[in-house]
């Protein structure tokens, strides 16, 4: 028992090390604020390309599957479905114009990690231009990603609204749905958008578990908008500045989490790149002994 729990505690410390000294929750705070400029235009356009991949009336159809069954104490479905008719209707002008600030959360992401990488790149430039342009091409798996999730809701949402053991099967499939989406988004948002390049697998596997975790986040999200909270109370009975604010507290917690599997992808990496380096190294008695010969 002992020993499991200090090999536990060496493994955590160890993923934890690129961020040791770093103020971790000022750099996910730094990100949340990114993301709140970007987060509406990155999905609009993810539903208006999803849109016309698959149409405009069969978006809408799919998404009423997720505003029927969305809680309504903060008033979700509204903002969702305001969302969706929206990301629909979209012009190409404006469109283009979602671009600018939707790219706004590739350099949020990479101002952080430029941070977090250990040691600096000290000829990291133009940090925000290279955050923002890749993250772009994100934007391109957006429609497959958002539409197996749009096909997924009438089988989870049908399961949830039965409730007991079914119920908790529609969940499980849910949290499946969103975990093997955002798997892919997270290999290339470690891999490329980062300044450090970690190896492709230490990236996958990290990311993966990265995924099921923000998956079973978002799903805990959807339990908090449950409850009958009165979040206007602190802001003087304002119950949209509280649903705002309650919305970009969960945001600054993912992307706790993000930083963290990203320093965790780090630290598995650099292990990976030492025992690698370590196995091709001879020891000192084969370097004097020298070549076998016949």
């Amino acid at each position: 028992m002992g020993s499991g729990w200090q090999r536990a505690k060496r493994i955590t410390s160890a993923a934890f090390r690129p961020v040791r000294g770093r103020d971790l929750s000022l750099h996910a705070a730094a990100i949340t604020f990114y993301s709140a400029i970007a987060v509406v235009p990155v999905a609009l356009l993810a539903i208006w390309l999803t849109g016309l991949a698959a149409g405009a009336d069969r978006v809408r159809r799919l998404a009423s599957y997720a505003v029927e069954t969305l809680p309504d104490a903060i008033g979700a479905p509204r903002a969702v479905e305001a969302l969706v008719d929206a990301g629909v209707e979209l012009t190409p002008l404006l469109a283009l114009a979602a671009l600018l600030p939707a790219s706004l959360y590739g350099e949020g992401l990479r101002r952080a990690f430029v941070s977090v990488a250990k040691p600096p790149n000290p000829d990291e430039s133009l940090v925000g231009w290279r955050g923002r342009l890749l993250l772009l091409p994100l934007l391109a798996p957006a429609p497959a990603l958002l539409f197996s999730i749009l096909l997924a809701l009438p089988t989870t949402t049908g399961l949830v609204r039965q409730g007991g053991w079914i119920g908790f099967g529609g969940i499980v499939l849910s949290f499946l749905g969103v975990w093997l989406v955002l798997t892919p988004v997270l290999l290339w948002v470690f891999r490329v958008v980062g300044p450090a390049s970690p190896d492709w697998l230490s990236a996958l596997g990290v990311g993966s578990f990265t995924a099921a975790n923000l998956s079973g986040f978002l799903h805990g999200f959807v339990l908090f908008c449950s409850l009958p909270l009165d979040l206007g109370i602190p802001f003087g009975g304002f119950d949209e500045i509280g649903a705002g604010v309650a919305v970009l507290l969960w945001l600054y917690l993912f992307h706790v989490i993000v930083l963290a599997g990203y320093s965790a992808t780090l630290a598995l990496s650099g292990w990976r790149v030492r025992r690698a380096g370590a196995a091709a190294t001879p020891t000192a008695g084969q370097a004097r002994k020298g070549p076998v010969t016949s």
